[in-house]
């Protein structure tokens, strides 16, 4: 996949709505707000999962962060709430769910 650059200029000011896109994974959904690479990348987004939507075991190379608005996210290593902050490491190995 081609390297994908978005909102990586920090000189510039960011305030349009991004909109969803399709992740690989049907039922799940994605902005892209920041992101240097390609489907294994750096990256700052929001996603959505459908109602039982699930995302394949997968590795984030870079390490991965998220915040948790709505719901309950889940994967192996625990379900997460509405409000909880989670920093997976680099190279790290998960199975997402909506929980």
């Amino acid at each position: 996949m081609p390297d994908e650059r978005v909102n990586t200029d920090f000189t510039l000011r960011v305030t349009h709505a991004m909109p969803w896109i399709a992740s690989p994974q049907a039922g799940v959904e994605r902005r892209l707000l920041d992101r240097i690479g390609g489907e294994v990348a750096r990256a700052t987004s929001l996603v959505r999962y459908a109602p039982a939507s699930t995302f394949p075991a997968h590795e984030h190379a870079l390490g991965e962060e998220f915040l948790v608005v709505r719901g309950v996210f889940s994967d192996e290593h625990g379900d997460y709430g509405e409000g909880t902050y989670v920093r997976n490491l680099p190279r790290s190995r998960h199975a997402p769910t909506n929980g």
